[in-house]
Parts: structure tokens; sequence; C-alpha cells
């Protein structure tokens, strides 16, 4: 739940790698370049298309592909603008994006497959199952939230304009004061000072302008009247650790993402004890676990 005490600037950060995923001994494709997108296709089996969060890239999954298989075929996606890659001119960014996987979807001919998203790739998740019910067999969210906004006691309306306001300050910013704001949004992104010091990278090497629409976006959307229009199975996987000195708990923190979710039928809200928002990368195992439980569980 990163977005909980973050400024403009440390929301930015919440990012990615450039680097290609490389998970050694396993079956891959040639990257595809489809419609801005580019995915890399790892293993053979259940397809699963991995979506990163702001200013991330596709590295963001590579353990989790490694520790899935054989059971799954990843379709590990990097949206542009992030990270380093091309940036292109997209308004709105998320409904872009979210038509770009869907058309992606059908281009492989992937029957029923799994959609994973972090951050803004599980607001782009949301909004694929809800424009398409029927689409999508399983998704799993990791941490992230139908209405960002609300954490804070905004109204929707208040949201729209916060995030017009936000979008504004990214882009008038100055090199250092950008400079500045993504290395200490990065703080505490990770357990681990080194996965800080790469999200911070990360977070520079994006385009600014892609950062502050999708920021911008994230922030002002309310996606829980679209919650109802989805069927498909979901997994929402939280992260609380990273606010206990603020006073947050697993309990508080379960409760926003379980009134935050109430509208969607059957939804499954599961806490991580220990992880901060990057959670495939300070939980892995509990993470993985909890994937392979749901994924194997049969429909209700």
């Amino acid at each position: 739940m990163w977005i909980r005490t973050r400024s403009w600037a440390g929301l930015c950060a919440a990012a990615a790698v450039m680097v290609t995923a490389v998970v050694p001994g396993l079956s891959r494709a040639a990257p595809v370049e489809f419609r801005d997108l580019r995915v890399e296709v790892v293993g053979q089996g259940r397809p699963v298309l991995m979506i990163p969060g702001l200013n991330s890239a596709a590295a963001t999954w590579t353990e989790t592909c490694a520790a899935l298989q054989p059971q799954v075929q990843c379709h590990i996606v990097q949206l542009p603008g992030f990270a380093g890659a091309p940036a292109i001119q997209t308004d709105p960014f998320l409904d872009g994006m979210r038509d770009r996987l869907l058309a992606y979807l059908d281009d492989r001919q992937l029957k029923q497959p799994v959609v994973m998203g972090h951050s803004l790739g599980g607001a782009l998740a949301l909004k694929m199952a809800a424009a398409q019910p029927a689409r999508i067999d399983r998704l799993v969210i990791v941490d992230s939230l139908p209405f960002f906004a609300g954490i804070r006691g905004m109204t929707a309306e208040a949201a729209k304009g916060a995030a017009a306001a936000m979008r504004q300050q990214m882009l008038n910013a100055t090199p250092a004061q950008w400079e500045a704001g993504a290395r200490q949004g990065a703080m505490g992104m990770s357990r681990t000072p080194a996965n800080n010091e790469r999200v911070a990278g990360w977070s520079l090497a994006s385009d600014r302008a892609t950062s502050a629409q999708a920021m911008s976006e994230l922030w002002g959307a309310d996606l829980r009247p679209l919650l109802p229009q989805i069927t498909t199975p979901t997994l929402v996987l939280g992260a609380w650790a990273a606010y206990a000195p603020m006073g947050s708990t697993l309990d508080s923190t379960r409760r926003i993402f379980e009134g935050q979710y109430a509208g969607l039928s059957g939804v499954k809200v599961s806490m991580s004890a220990q992880g901060y928002h990057f959670l495939m990368w300070d939980d892995p195992e509990w993470l993985v676990g909890e994937v392979k439980a749901f994924l194997a569980a049969a429909p209700k």
C-alpha cells in the first residue's frame, strides 16, 4: 500500500528495472513487439500475463516467473515510457494500455489466461477484467487498490483535482528536484537497500511525461464502481510492514484492502507479514505459495 504516505516524487519512484527478465534453462522466445508493448515469453505451461507497476520494467517479475515453473508460461510485459523503454503519445495512458493488453491476448490466442499486476499493473488488470469479464481466468493483484486516493480520505471528485495538480508539479520539477524526489521515494519500497537503489535508478530512467500522465490517472481514478462487473476469481496480496512506524498494523491495513475491494464478489485478500511494496522481492516464498494455491484451487 505504498501510496499511503508518499508525495508525488515518491509515488513516481514505485518502479522497476530496465533489463530483460532472464530465467536460465527455460524455454524462451524472442521478445514480442506488439502495439508499443514489449513482451517476453518464458516457459510452456498455463499462460500468465505479468504486468509491472509505475516506472517498472519486465524484470520485476523475473524471480516470480522462475519460481512458478514449469506450470506456467510467463508473458512478461514492458510498458512504454517506463524504465528507459521508448515513450509513446497516449492519453489516457491506463485505458490505452488496457486496450493494448487485451489485444495482445487475442493476437497471441491466449485462452483464459491468468493476469498478474503489481501496483499500477494491478489497476490495469482490474480494468481488463471489467472490460471483458469472461476473457480472463484468474486475477492476481499485488499491492494495489482500486481507489488510491481514498486512503487519504479524499472523495472521487477531490482526487481528480489532486491528480491534475500532481501531474503539473511533476512536469514543472527541475532535474535536481526530480532526482531528489525519485531517490527519496525509493526508500522503503523494499526491505533491501540495494533494491531501493535499483528502484531509484529505474525511476530516473523513465520518461517524465509518461510518468506524470500515468501517475495522475492512477491517483485520480476510482475503480470501485467497476468491481461489480468483474466475475473473474481474484487474489489480492497486500503489504503493510513498511508503515508500522507510522502506526499501521496488519489488521488495520487488511481492513483498508477489504473495504476497498468489497464490491468484488468472492475476492480473497491475503496480507504479507513482512514484505514492503515489492512483495515479489521481500516475501517471495509467501507470494509464490499464495499464487500457486490460488491457481490450483477449483473455481467457485
